[in-house]
């Protein structure tokens, strides 16, 4: 089981912003913006691209809705999708709130935030997936 099956299944701790029986979204502990949010599906898979059709339609529709969440909890232009890294094997998803596409460069440096400012984030961002 990889780190990323390991959060969705709660066995390591996140600052959870949605969820469903097929995906997971939580905040990035790296985050370029206030509400970078990575979305994963809970079937561990490397790539996204070797997920069947249905499965990744319903991944992007999920990924939809986390997004306009994010947009109502932290209002911005639009909501950055990116799909990215090789870090972790498992297909996700950022969600990044952005004003300029500088918001969106993963080469500058990264917030620091407290345990506070990210429970804080995640429970805005939850309950405005809640109210969809």
């Amino acid at each position: 089981m990889d780190i990323f099956s390991k959060i969705a299944a709660g066995e390591i701790p996140s600052y959870k912003c949605a969820e469903d029986e097929q995906f997971y979204a939580f905040l990035d502990i790296n985050p370029l913006a206030k509400g970078h949010t990575l979305v994963i599906p809970r079937r561990e898979v490397d790539y996204i691209f070797d997920m069947d059709d249905d499965e990744i339609a319903a991944f992007q529709v999920f990924a939809k809705k986390v997004a306009v969440a994010l947009k109502k909890a932290f209002p911005c232009k639009k909501v950055a999708q990116v799909v990215l890294g090789l870090e972790v094997p498992h297909a996700h998803i950022h969600l990044i709130p952005m004003n300029s596409e500088a918001d969106v460069d993963f080469r500058k440096e990264k917030l620091s935030l407290s345990q506070e400012e990210f429970q804080e984030i995640a429970q805005k961002i939850f309950s405005a997936f809640q109210g969809e």
